[in-house]
C-alpha cells in the first residue's frame, strides 16, 4: 500500500503507543493455529495460508521489486496455483505484460467463467498486488524487505478465493482474479489493466481488492475495513451476506485518503463502478511498513484464514445475485 508519508507521520503521532500494540501481539505457530476451531465455513486452515505465506515472503524472492528475479518467482508460483485449481487464463497466458514500466514485469491474471448464461458477461474483478519494494534499510545484517503483510498477505487471500470458486465453480457472474505488479511504483499494474479492460470494453460490477490482511486489529467490532466506505453500499451488503459485522469504517482510513492509495482506485477512475479495498491495517496494529522487519513470523495465518473463509460467502452472494446490489451512493 502506498503509505508511506501517512505511516510515518501517524506512527511519529502514536510514539511509543503504537509500539505497545505491536510487541503485544500474539505471534501464532502454526501447530496452535492449525488446532483453533474456525469460525464460519472451514475452507481453509492456517497450514494452507502458511505454506502460500512462507513461499512469497521467503528470503529467496528478494522482495518481489517489480521486474526482478525475486518476482519472476512469485508470478510462477501464482500461476502455478490457478493452473492446480481450475482458474484458467484470462488472457493467453497468465500474464499481463505491463505497458508502462521497464524491466519488463506482468500482472497475473487468471477466470473462474460464471455458470449462468447471462450473468456471468458480467464481471467481478477481485485483486491484490503481488510486488513489494525489494531491499530495504539494513537491520542486523538484513537487508530483504519481505513484504509479508505488504502485500503476501493480500495475495495469499486472493489465491485462496481463486482456489475455491476454480474448484467449486459456484459463481453465476464470472470472476477475474488479479494479482498486480509495480503498485509500489505508484500502482502502475493496476492503472495499465483498467486501462486495457476499459479499452476492451468489459462489463465491470464491481472491483474488490485486497491489502495488508496479515495481522488482525485490535478492539474493532468488525474484521476488516473497507475503503471508500461511504462511496456505495458495499459494507452493508457485504455484512448482511455475511450475517455479522464483517466490515466496518475506519475514521483513519477516510482521513488519510486510503481510498486513492491502492489498486482499487484506477478501476475507479477508468469504469466509474464501485471499487475497493478491504484491509485490515489500521496504522496502530503494525510497526514495519516498507521495512526489514515486515516478516513472515509476525503474520496471524489463523486471523487469515478466519478472513478467507467469513469472506467467501460474501463473494459467493454478491456473484450470485439476480440483481446488482451493490450500488454507489
Amino acid at each position: 500500500m502506498k503509505l508511506f508519508t501517512i505511516v510515518l507521520s501517524t506512527l511519529l503521532a502514536l510514539g511509543c503507543g503504537a509500539k505497545q500494540v505491536v510487541q503485544t501481539t500474539k505471534i501464532h505457530s502454526r501447530s496452535e493455529s492449525a488446532n483453533t476451531p474456525q469460525a464460519g465455513p472451514s475452507f481453509t486452515d492456517s497450514d494452507r495460508i502458511a505454506e502460500i505465506m512462507d513461499y512469497l515472503a521467503s528470503d529467496a524472492l528478494q522482495g518481489r521489486d517489480s521486474g526482478s528475479e525475486g518476482i519472476e518467482m512469485a508470478a510462477k508460483f501464482i500461476e502455478g496455483h490457478f493452473g492446480s485449481h481450475g482458474v484458467k487464463p484470462y488472457y493467453g497466458s497468465y500474464r499481463d505484460s505491463l505497458s508502462n514500466f521497464e524491466p519488463p514485469a506482468y500482472n497475473i491474471i487468471g477466470i473462474v467463467e460464471g455458470n449462468d448464461p447471462e450473468l456471468k458477461d458480467q464481471y467481478i474483478l477481485i485483486g491484490a498486488h503481488y510486488d513489494h519494494i525489494g531491499l530495504g534499510k539494513v537491520v542486523n545484517g538484513d537487508e530483504i524487505a519481505n513484504g509479508a503483510n505488504d502485500n503476501a498477505s493480500g495475495t495469499a487471500t486472493v489465491m485462496e478465493f481463486a482456489r475455491y470458486f476454480g474448484t467449486h465453480k459456484t459463481n453465476k457472474r464470472s470472476l477475474i482474479f488479479a494479482l498486480f505488479s509495480a503498485e509500489e511504483k505508484g500502482l502502475l499494474g493496476s492503472k495499465h489493466l483498467a486501462k486495457r479492460m476499459k479499452d476492451e470494453a468489459l462489463d465491470l460490477y464491481v472491483m474488490l481488492n485486497f491489502e495488508m490482511t496479515g495481522v488482525p486489529m485490535q478492539g474493532k467490532d468488525y474484521l476488516m475495513y473497507v475503503t471508500g466506505f461511504e462511496m456505495s453500499n458495499v459494507a452493508e451488503v457485504s455484512n448482511n451476506l455475511a450475517g455479522e459485522k464483517l466490515v466496518g469504517f475506519l475514521p483513519t482510513a477516510k482521513e488519510y485518503g486510503l481510498f486513492q492509495r491502492s489498486d482499487n482506485y484506477p478501476f475507479h477512475q477508468e469504469f466509474g463502478v464501485p471499487s475497493h479495498t478491504f484491509c485490515t491495517f489500521d496504522f496502530t496494529n503494525f510497526d514495519h511498513y516498507h521495512q526489514v522487519g515486515d516478516q513472515v513470523e509476525l503474520m496471524d495465518f489463523e486471523h487469515m484464514a478466519n478472513l478467507v473463509n467469513k469472506t467467501l460467502p460474501v463473494l459467493e452472494g454478491i456473484a450470485n445475485a439476480p440483481t446488482d446490489e451493490i450500488k454507489l451512493n
